[in-house]
Parts: structure tokens; C-alpha cells; sequence
């Protein structure tokens, strides 16, 4: 194996070296995109699916840090010649040369460091929401995706579907136009919700198949509990990054793009049940946006918690299912009182809204007006075949980090106002928390653990 530390110096001296030019490497593998996978099961197994489903991609390895356990036998099963591996390191070191992109579908802390070393290869990064953890590491890989000139993609899924061309239409159009409010929300029971923990959990045994030091990556050190895993790391701030960060980006993505909202000026948190250990049981956070342009400042407004119902307004009526919704690793999504989803407040027009690919609808427009509206374009390719259609040069990824980056950014710096429970005021230009140090520091994560620092300077 390549001694680890002397290679990651070396990429990071010189840039993507000329051997893993993506277009090189796709020039050399034919039609079809040769995929690793890191993250093999729950949401990975529904993502390497999909991804296989387009006839576009090879899958050459599969990589999981708990590889060979229950729940990641059906994508081993499904691809019995990819090479397996248990460390992403070790799969870069084995096979860099004969990999042209990766889909990664770890837990949110563990997005960074892979994502990082990939497209210093020069491979192109398929990664799950959020984009990574920290606000800085968001920054980061902004900052790769455009220095190594790799096609990237979030796995916001529903902005390659019809409410993203919708979106895009109505505000060229001037259908939607001078939108000042916005109400999102996902009031379904999450898996921390009746939690109220004064610690972390106690250290158990590590189960044989699970390599917990590469399980945590950069994250700080945490004694292994099976409370931390399959899904369970979303309730704690040391690994997730709560309903805001699962969902945000699901429900109000097209609104954050189309409006140009960029980064907000103020978050303001009111909380129920703070915990410095866990997320909320419920939160209502208002984030605002400065002006832009000639458009004026928008209010954004997030409810999650079971009771912390959003105001709706008159003629709302029932909420915008998306029956496209991938299930959640665990429990179910209810959709029954108010299913995930917005209300945008324009100028002549209150629109309502769903999550995902889910269409808009307008509140009291009559048959007549809605005949009347511009006709919008069918998406072209879902979210998965454009990720490899653009890794092949034919597409542009909708959710590039550049689109993407500013969107998970803002949701960083609401879980930032969740965790310290204040009003957080952020100067966009110099990105710093003016208001609050412990605030401030938070933007930068978590000092990485010995031996992970390598990642921050590629």
C-alpha cells in the first residue's frame, strides 16, 4: 500500500496529478462511468441502485466501514465482482487509476475527508446531504471542486426533478417575483425525540465487522456505542446535522437557488428541550437574508417538532405529498398531518409546496389564471444520470457544491444557532459570526483527530 502521509503531501503539493485527469480517465474507460461506492447500506444501498439503474456506471468497489454486516449484504449480494474494501484510504490506494467517480453515502460528519481525497484523484463526487459538516468544511470543498475540475453533486434528488424546472421557470417568467417570506417545515417524529441524555453513551464492545476508528473519521473521539450508528448519529451534533441539515435541503433548495438567497445575515432560534448533546425536540429558526439586487430581503422561517405546527395560510388547504420520498433508514415519514414542506409568500401570488421534485401549486389562483402560466420544460435526466451524464462531459451537475455549497452553509450556521441556543449575526463577506465567539469558533468543526488533519489541506 502507498505509505498514506507521504501521498496525501504529495497530491496536496502539486494538485490532482496528471495520471487521474478525469478526463483522461473517462477517455480511457469507455461509455460507462466506472463508480465506487463508500456507504453500502440504508440510504447507500437505495443510491448505488439507483445510480446502476441508468445503464450509465460500472460498479468496480464497494467500501463500507462495517462491510459484511446485515445491512449491507443486499449491495454485496447485487455486485459480487466489485472489490471490496473496509477503509476508503486503502480503495484510493488500491485503485485510484481504475476508478472515475464515487458515490458517497456515509453519515454527514464523514462526508469531508472522502470527498476531499476523491477529487484530489480527480474524481467526480457523487455525496449525500448535507455536503459535509462544518461550515469550513463546506468552504473546502467549494474551493476542490473548483481547483481539481471534477463534476460534483449533492443528493438533493428532487433538483433534477419537476419542482427544480418549475421553480426556474416561474421566477424567469416573473411568476414568482419580490418573494419576502418563506415558511418551511417537517414535523415528523425524529429518532431523538424523548432523548435526554446528560452524556455521551457509555463505551460498548465493537462488533467484528465494523472498523470504528475509519467509522469516525475526522469526527472527535467517541468510545463505540451502537447508539451512535445506523442512522442514530443524526440526533447528536458531533455527527449529524438534525432535521435541518437531513431535510432543508429537500424542502427549500429551489428557493434558496432561484432567489439567490445566499448566506444569512441572522438566524434566530427558539428552542424546545435544548440539550448540548442532542438536537431539539422542536425548533423554530428564522433566518434573514439581505437584499440582492433589486430583490428585497427574505424571511425564512424553519419548524421541526411534532406539535410546532407552521402558521398556514387561509386557503392552504392539504400539504404537497411527493410520492417519490425515500424511505428513512428507520421508522417512517409522516405525511398524514402536515407532510414536509413551504409556503412562499411573492408579490400578487402566496405559492405552497412539498419536498423533493414536488410541484408548486398557488393558494386561491383561479382555472383560468393557472392556463395561463408559461409552460415548463421536462427534466432531461434525473438526478443520478446527470451526476454521471456530467462526469462524461454531457451535463452540468444541477447540484454542483457551487450551488449546493452556499445552500448547506446556511443550514450549518442555523444547527450553529440550535446548538448555542442565541440569535446568531453573520457578515457574509468576511463569513464570520459577529455576535457570538463560541458561535464563531463552531464554524470551523471540530479540531480533526491525529492522523485526519491531511484532509484539510488537500
Amino acid at each position: 500500500m502507498i505509505r498514506r502521509r507521504s501521498f496525501l503531501k504529495g497530491v496536496a503539493a502539486t494538485g490532482a496529478l496528471a495520471a487521474f485527469s478525469p478526463n483522461l480517465l473517462l477517455g480511457a474507460s469507455g461509455d460507462k462511468v466506472r463508480l465506487a461506492c463508500v456507504g453500502i447500506g440504508n440510504r447507500g444501498a437505495d443510491v448505488i441502485r439507483e445510480l446502476d439503474r441508468t445503464g450509465l456506471a460500472t460498479v468496480v468497489a464497494l467500501c463500507d466501514t462495517d462491510i459484511g454486516a446485515p445491512h449491507t449484504r443486499r449491495t454485496l449480494q447485487a455486485y459480487p465482482e466489485a472489490r471490496r474494501f473496509q477503509d476508503f484510504r486503502k480503495m484510493f490506494d488500491a485503485m485510484a487509476r481504475e476508478i472515475d467517480a464515487v458515490a458517497i453515502c456515509t453519515p454527514d460528519f464523514s462526508h469531508f475527508p472522502i470527498s476531499m481525497l476523491a477529487m484530489s484523484l480527480g474524481k467526480h463526487v457523487y455525496v449525500e446531504k448535507p455536503m459535509a459538516h462544518s461550515f469550513r468544511q463546506i468552504e473546502l470543498m467549494m474551493v476542490a471542486e473548483k481547483k481539481y475540475g471534477v463534476a460534483c453533486q449533492m443528493g438533493n434528488q428532487g433538483h433534477s426533478e419537476a419542482n427544480y424546472f418549475q421553480f426556474k421557470t416561474w421566477v424567469e417568467k416573473g411568476v414568482i417575483r419580490n418573494v419576502t417570506r418563506i415558511t418551511a417545515f417537517m414535523n415528523s417524529a425524529r429518532r431523538w425525540h424523548g432523548m435526554k441524555p446528560d452524556g455521551y453513551l457509555p463505551e460498548q464492545p465493537i462488533p467484528e465487522t465494523l472498523d470504528w476508528d475509519c467509522w469516525l473519521a475526522t469526527a472527535r473521539h467517541h468510545a463505540y456505542n451502537q447508539g451512535y450508528v445506523n442512522g442514530e448519529w443524526r440526533s447528536w451534533y458531533d455527527f449529524g446535522n438534525g432535521a435541518l441539515g437531513d431535510w432543508g435541503a429537500h424542502i427549500f433548495d429551489t428557493a434558496h437557488e432561484f432567489l439567490e438567497l445566499g448566506l444569512p445575515t441572522e438566524v434566530e432560534p427558539r428552542l424546545e428541550g435544548h440539550n448540548p448533546f442532542i438536537f431539539p425536540q422542536a425548533s423554530t429558526l428564522t433566518f434573514r437574508f439581505p437584499r440582492r439586487g433589486s430583490m428585497p430581503p427574505v424571511e425564512l422561517t424553519w419548524y421541526d417538532g411534532v406539535n410546532n405546527l407552521p402558521p398556514l395560510p387561509p386557503g392552504f388547504g392539504g400539504g404537497v405529498v411527493d410520492p417519490n420520498i425515500p424511505p428513512p433508514s428507520s421508522g417512517t415519514i409522516d405525511t398524514r398531518r402536515v407532510p414536509p414542506g413551504k409556503v412562499i409568500y411573492g408579490e400578487g401570488r402566496v405559492f405552497k409546496g412539498g419536498s423533493h421534485g414536488s410541484t408548486l401549486q398557488i393558494i386561491g389562483e383561479s382555472e383560468e389564471a393557472m392556463a395561463d402560466l408559461p409552460e415548463v420544460p421536462p427534466s432531461p435526466s434525473n438526478h443520478f444520470a446527470n451526476f454521471l451524464k456530467a462526469a462524461k462531459g454531457e451535463e452540468k451537475c444541477r447540484s454542483n457544491f457551487a450551488v449546493a455549497g452556499p445552500l448547506c452553509q446556511a443550514m450549518a450556521i442555523g444547527v450553529i444557532a440550535q446548538q448555542v441556543n442565541a440569535k446568531i449575526e453573520f457578515d457574509p463577506a468576511t463569513k464570520r459570526i459577529t455576535n457570538h465567539k463560541v458561535a464563531n469558533e463552531l464554524l470551523n468543526g471540530v479540531p480533526p483527530r491525529p492522523g485526519w488533519e491531511q484532509f484539510y489541506k488537500l
